[in-house]
C-alpha cells in the first residue's frame, strides 16, 4: 500500500471533512517512512486503526432560556483513542461545533497527549451552543441538561473532559456539579475545575505559559531568547492572555491582540494595566477588542489580521486556519524568526509548507500547544491523590514537560542542519501511541 492509496481510502470514508483530511495527511506524510519500516505496524494496520475513532456519541440538549423559550442544541463526545489511558480532551461550546471539526480536534489530541508522556488517551466533544451573551442562569441550565446524557459516557477512569473554546471554569463547574449530583460521585470526571473544587493551580495559565516555554526552547537552538523580541499575537482569550503575561516576564513585548472583528496594534507593548484590562474585557458580556484601542489610544484595524505587523516572533492563539499563505509570506518577509501555534492547526497547509521551506522556526499546535493538556494530566494526578500542588511546582513540571516535548521534536525532526518541528512532533507522538496499540492487542 502506498501513502496516496491510504489517503485516498481515508478521503473516501470521510467525505466533506477537509480539516480532518488535512490533519490525517500531515500526520501520515510525516510518519510514513517510519510506518513502512515497521512490519508490526503495517501488519496490524495501525494507521487505519488510529484514524478511526473508537466511539462517537451524538445527542440532543434541550433547555429553557431566560425568556421561557425552549432551546434545542446538539451535543457530541468523540472517544478517539484509549491506548495510553482514559480518553482525555476538551469540551467546546460554539455555534461552529459539529462532528467533523470535533473529529479533527480529537485526532490531533491523540498526538498532543502522547507527547506529554502522561497516561492519557484522546477524546473531544462539545455542543453548538454559544455561551457568549448568555446569562449565568442560561449557561447553568444548558450545562445541567447536557450532563443528563453525557454523564453516561464519562468518568475518572473512562473519559475526562476538560476546558476548550467557550468552556471555562464556570462551565466546568456547572457540568461537574451536575455530574456529582446525578452520579453521587465526587471524582475527577472533569479537569479545569476551580482550585476550590479540586482543580490544579495554573490551569488557566497552562496553555499560554506552555506555548511560550516551547517558543523559548526553539529560540535557544539558534542562540536567542524572547528577551527584547517583538511578538505579534492573535486572540485575546485564555491562551493569549497568559502567553502575553509569560512573554512579558521573559523580557519580550507583545504588540498585537485580536478578536473576530479585527486586531489592535499597540507599539508600546501590552503589559501592566493594559494586560489587566484585557482580562477584565474578556469577562464582559459584550466586550470587544476595539474597546481596548479606544481606552489606550492604540490603532484598531477592523476586519484584518495582525500578521503584517513586523515582529521577530508570532504566536497565533485564536482559531483554526487563521494564518494563511499570504500571512505566512508577510511574516517571512518582515523577518519573523519563530512561530509557535497556540491554537490547534492555526496555520493553513499552504502556510505550514511555506514556513517549513523557509529559515523560520515553526512549531505545530500539537507540540507548542500541549501545555493545557499537560496541566490537565497533573490535575488528574492531584485528584487521585487528594492533593493540591503549589503553583510553583506545577509551573516547574509544566516547563519540564514542554522542554521534554521539544527534545522529542528535535530527536525525530532532524532535517540536515535544522529541525522540522512538524515531522518531529508527528513521529514522536505517533510512535508512543502505535507501540502501545501493538503491545495491548487489537481487539
Amino acid at each position: 500500500m502506498t501513502l496516496n492509496h491510504f489517503l485516498n481510502r481515508v478521503a473516501a470514508r470521510n467525505p466533506h471533512q477537509p480539516e480532518f483530511l488535512q490533519a490525517v495527511s500531515e500526520l501520515a506524510a510525516s510518519v510514513w517512512p517510519v510506518y513502512e519500516s515497521r512490519d508490526d505496524l503495517v501488519r496490524n494496520q495501525i494507521l487505519d486503526l488510529i484514524v478511526e475513532p473508537e466511539r462517537q456519541v451524538i445527542f440532543r440538549v434541550t433547555w429553557v432560556d431566560d425568556e421561557g423559550e425552549v432551546q434545542v442544541n446538539r451535543g457530541c463526545r468523540i472517544q478517539y483513542n484509549s491506548a495510553l489511558g482514559p480518553y482525555k480532551g476538551g469540551m467546546r461550546f460554539h455555534p461552529s461545533v459539529n462532528q467533523a471539526n470535533l473529529k479533527t480536534l480529537g485526532f490531533e489530541q491523540i498526538f498532543k497527549n502522547s507527547l506529554t508522556g502522561l497516561a492519557m488517551g484522546s477524546g473531544t466533544g462539545g455542543a453548538d451552543f454559544d455561551p457568549k451573551g448568555r446569562s449565568d442562569g442560561e449557561v447553568m441550565r444548558f450545562c445541567k441538561s447536557l450532563m443528563m446524557e453525557l454523564y453516561r459516557h464519562i468518568g475518572a477512569n473512562i473519559d475526562v473532559p476538560a476546558r476548550d473554546l467557550g468552556v471555562g471554569e464556570r462551565e466546568i463547574g456547572y457540568m461537574f456539579g451536575a455530574y456529582n449530583r446525578i452520579k453521587n460521585d465526587y471524582t475527577g470526571a472533569f479537569t479545569g475545575r476551580s482550585v476550590g473544587l479540586g482543580g490544579s493551580p495554573l490551569r488557566a495559565e497552562a496553555a499560554g505559559y506552555g506555548c511560550v516555554y516551547f517558543v523559548e526552547e526553539m529560540l535557544k537552538t539558534i542562540g536567542e531568547s524572547l528577551e527584547g523580541k517583538t511578538v505579534a499575537l492573535s486572540g485575546y482569550g485564555n491562551v493569549a492572555q497568559y502567553a502575553i503575561e509569560k512573554i512579558n516576564q521573559l523580557g519580550g513585548m507583545v504588540v498585537t491582540v485580536s478578536d473576530s472583528t479585527g486586531f489592535v496594534h499597540d507599539p508600546a507593548g501590552i503589559s501592566g494595566e493594559k494586560w489587566q484590562y484585557l482580562l477584565e474585557l474578556k469577562g464582559k458580556r459584550y466586550g470587544q477588542i476595539s474597546d481596548y484601542a479606544k481606552l489606550f489610544e492604540a490603532a484598531y484595524h477592523p476586519g484584518q489580521k495582525p500578521w503584517a505587523v513586523p515582529c521577530q516572533v508570532a504566536i497565533p492563539c485564536a482559531t483554526l486556519h487563521e494564518l494563511d499563505e499570504a500571512d505566512a509570506r508577510a511574516l517571512v518577509k518582515n523577518g519573523c524568526r519563530c512561530i509557535g501555534e497556540g491554537a490547534n492547526m492555526a496555520a493553513t497547509p499552504a502556510a505550514v509548507e511555506m514556513f517549513r521551506n523557509s529559515p523560520v522556526l515553526f512549531a505545530p499546535g500539537k507540540a507548542a500547544g500541549a501545555g493545557a493538556v499537560a496541566v490537565s494530566g497533573f490535575e488528574m494526578s492531584q485528584t487521585s491523590q487528594r492533593l493540591s500542588w503549589e503553583a510553583e511546582e506545577v509551573d516547574r513540571k509544566l516547563k519540564n514537560t514542554m522542554r521534554s516535548i521539544h527534545e522529542q521534536c528535535m530527536e525525530h525532526g532532524k532535517n540536515g542542519g535544522r529541525i522540522d518541528y512538524v515531522k518531529g512532533a508527528n513521529v514522536a507522538g505517533f510512535l508512543r501511541v502505535a507501540n502501545a496499540m501493538v503491545s495491548r492487542g487489537l481487539l
